[in-house]
């Protein structure tokens, strides 16, 4: 049943990579918005009181800059990979200083590890953002990207 679903994902992933390769550069993107976990996160648990963080060695050892970005990874990750397709900038962590002005209209990442569709998802961390608090994060920042 594990290997079916790593399969199905896999071909999802490869799917979502050929299409982004091949529209990326007929169409001009307007913003692009992240939601997810760990797996997607590029730094908002790096401004949370939280345990789940990624911003000490050895995450970011292949990164660009070769330090920690608060990524559960030790480089890019797949929005990064995305941003890049669609020749982007990487969208910052909504709850980094540094998103305001143009930066908004790129777009926002709202992933955080620990979070889930469910109120116990992560309950082990000392605070992780919940599902419904990022879809209403996600909608003030949806409006000043419309104004």
């Amino acid at each position: 049943m594990e290997g079916s679903s790593v399969v199905v994902s896999s071909i999802i992933f490869g799917v979502l990579l050929i299409t982004i390769s091949s529209f990326g550069h007929q169409a001009e993107a307007r913003a692009f918005f992240v939601f997810g976990d760990s797996l997607v996160d590029n730094g908002n648990n790096n401004y949370l009181a939280t345990t789940a963080r990624a911003d000490a060695p050895p995450y970011g050892i292949d990164y660009p800059t070769h330090r920690p970005t608060g990524r559960f990874s030790n480089g890019l990750n797949i929005p990064d990979l995305i941003s890049e397709q669609i020749g982007s900038e990487p969208t910052l962590p909504y709850l980094s200083p540094e998103l305001n002005g143009e930066r908004l209209l790129v777009g926002a990442n709202f992933a955080s590890a620990g979070i889930g569709i469910l109120n116990d998802t992560g309950f082990q961390f000392v605070s992780s953002l919940k599902f419904l608090s990022l879809a209403i994060c996600y909608a003030i920042h949806l409006s000043y990207v419309m104004s």
